[in-house]
């Protein structure tokens, strides 16, 4: 592990760069920057007060729970997820503050100039988190080592962060680097020290690797990336399917994903958008206020995007954390907050809601970009514009400034910013 100037952490050893090949061949060379408990350290360094002391920062609403804490608040066993009376009872002196996305946001975007100072192949993995494929950029800016020691100087310097970095071959191995000498880490791996990395780590500890396919892959006997790696490939094909194959690369360290710049990604699968409501709803209208929340919400991104689609799912979470989700498909596509919320209302309406609901999720996916063609019907027309009028008195003077006069009480959503955020594009998650 190094460290840049004045860091609060401790110097360690890390291992060195050795990117050329015996032949003299650059070595594909992938950086991943995983910022070390983001938004806390937002907190800390934009409140001298905070500094040092074990803070949590959780939702503005009622029912939150934590969404990343401090170091200091780690070492008492505050976890991201837990429940206010669940951390108080770990950390009684812990400090609770509440999230800010404009000032996420905003560090977010210029640590990411920082990064496209040094290569053009910058992809925003979240918002804490980024690859830059830095092969091109070897030569020009000295070797691997000396891109990572100024890339954490230079947020150091300029935003006021420590950064772990992650160098290796691919994606998936530059991944597990940053997360190996937390915080403030930096490990470099060749080609030839991958399969060493892999032989040992478990296979929880990749991405890509959830709760469920560890569970499969340990009834199998396979609890390392070495076993995986190992394990008869006919046999993961047969247990995963198509993804067995690609579950044998992970377990090798072999990954041929293209590190992919902001705007040049695939296109959107779906666009959705979730709420928990500061207290368990019972009544069909109450329920009804939230789902024209989130359907104005999803049908604004799908606008800005372009898009409309035809198909509408609906999720429901109960009092008890059971939930069911349902969707249904429209003859037409649709990006009017009045179709989604009538399918969307439509879907709920099938839905037996034994107890109380504490979150409702909407999305709308089997998209189409559309541009922003005007419809010909004069009616349909009027809504578009209409539509679109809102959008555009939403984007200049906030959320709030106009809403549908069944929720003109401003119902309040203010949580912390989704891990899918995007700097631009309908990921794009708009600062509160």
């Amino acid at each position: 592990m190094t460290t840049t100037p004045n860091s609060p952490f401790p110097k360690s050893s890390f291992p060195g760069p050795r990117h050329y090949r015996p032949g003299g061949e650059v070595e594909r060379a992938v950086l991943h920057l995983d910022m070390d408990a983001f938004f806390a350290q937002v907190e800390q360094a934009t409140n001298p007060a905070l500094r040092g002391k074990p803070i949590a920062v959780v939702g503005s609403k009622k029912r939150t729970v934590v969404v990343t804490s401090s170091y200091e608040a780690r070492k008492y066993g505050v976890k991201t997820a837990m429940t206010v009376g669940e951390v108080k009872r770990l950390c009684p002196h812990i400090i609770f503050v509440p999230g800010n996305n404009r000032k996420y946001i905003d560090t977010s975007v210029r640590i990411i100039n920082i990064l496209r100072e040094f290569s053009p192949e910058v992809e925003v993995y979240s918002i804490d988190e980024a690859f830059v494929d830095i092969t091109g950029s070897l030569r020009l800016f000295g070797g691997a080592e000396a891109i990572a020691r100024d890339m954490k100087a230079r947020i150091w310097d300029e935003v006021g962060l420590t950064a772990s970095i992650g160098v290796a071959p691919n994606k998936l191995v530059a991944k597990i680097a940053s997360d190996l000498k937390k915080p403030d880490g930096l490990v470099i791996l060749t080609a030839a020290e991958v399969p060493g990395l892999m032989e040992t780590l478990p296979i929880e500890e990749v991405c890509g690797i959830g709760r469920r396919t560890a569970a499969k892959l340990h009834s199998l006997g396979v609890s390392t990336c070495g076993e995986l790696g190992r394990y008869p490939l006919s046999v993961l094909k047969k247990k995963f399917g198509v993804i067995g194959e690609y579950l044998h690369c992970m377990g090798k360290g072999l990954d041929s994903s293209p590190v992919i710049p902001v705007g040049k990604e695939d296109d959107i699968k779906s666009i959705g958008h979730s709420m928990t409501f500061p207290y368990d709803v019972e009544d069909t209208d109450g329920l009804h206020r939230y789902l024209l929340v989130l359907s104005a919400k999803v049908g604004r991104r799908a606008r800005r995007a372009g898009c409309a689609g035809r198909t509408v799912a609906l999720y429901v979470r109960f009092a008890d954390f059971t939930g069911v989700g349902r969707r249904t498909t429209c003859h037409h596509h649709i990006q009017l907050d009045a179709d989604i919320f009538e399918t969307a209302a439509e879907i709920l309406a099938s839905i037996e809601l034994l107890q109380p609901v504490r979150l409702l999720g909407v999305s709308l996916s089997n998209l189409t970009h559309t541009g922003r063609q005007l419809p010909l019907l004069t009616g349909e027309r009027r809504e578009f514009l209409l539509a679109h009028a809102m959008d555009s008195i939403r984007d200049t003077f906030g959320d709030d400034a106009v809403a549908y006069a069944s929720v003109s009480d401003r119902i309040s959503e203010a949580g912390v910013i989704s891990p899918a955020w995007r700097p631009a594009g309908p990921r794009r998650v708009d600062p509160r």
